[in-house]
């Protein structure tokens, strides 16, 4: 059988996702002090970057901007092969941060759970609030988003695609079922 896929949100609508999640982060955190941003590699670092400008068209002030990189933080890692590894980079110190961390799809959860024990070895954030840009469902660890762009129920065998072009911006989401 083959592949059906349908885009379930094209630029203009990843665009108003991304907007309201970066009004949504300045309103719960009274703006941008003690803020920081942190994109899960790879997909939420871009997404991450892409907060960053809207929350900077916003407030006027540029927030502090980091990627984390978890393959070494996964519990699959013996299961999956050979991985490339990315490299985290975070030039500020996260002690006593609000910690945005910025992912595009969540589904199990598990990459998430990775993320933050990364962040943990990293400092100690004053707290660690989490945005997606699609939360498919399917949790395996009770962990949620604060901050969703779109809510997309989808079956297991079925797969969420956050399409990027050369810049690394978002044009596209699509759902593909197998």
């Amino acid at each position: 059988m083959a592949n059906t896929e349908t885009v379930i949100l094209d630029r203009n609508g990843i665009s108003r996702g991304l907007t309201r999640i970066a009004h949504e982060i300045l309103e719960r955190n009274k703006g941008v002090a003690n803020l920081v941003l942190v994109g899960i590699r790879s997909g939420g670092d871009h997404l991450a970057r892409e907060l960053r400008s809207l929350i900077a068209d916003i407030e006027g002030e540029e927030v502090p901007l980091g990627a984390v990189d978890v393959t070494m933080y996964r519990d699959d890692l013996g299961s999956r092969g050979p991985m490339a590894m990315g490299k985290t980079e975070i030039p500020f110190p996260l002690d006593g941060r609000n910690v945005i961390l910025v992912d595009d799809v969540l589904y199990t959860g598990r990459t998430i759970r990775a993320a933050m024990d990364a962040l943990i070895d990293l400092g100690r954030p004053r707290n660690i609030q989490l945005a997606v840009l699609v939360d498919r469902g399917h949790r395996e660890l009770p962990i949620r988003a604060d901050y969703v762009g779109r809510n997309v129920p989808t079956a297991r065998e079925e797969n969420i695609l956050v399409e990027f072009d050369e810049n690394q911006k978002p044009v596209e989401v699509r759902l593909i079922k197998s």
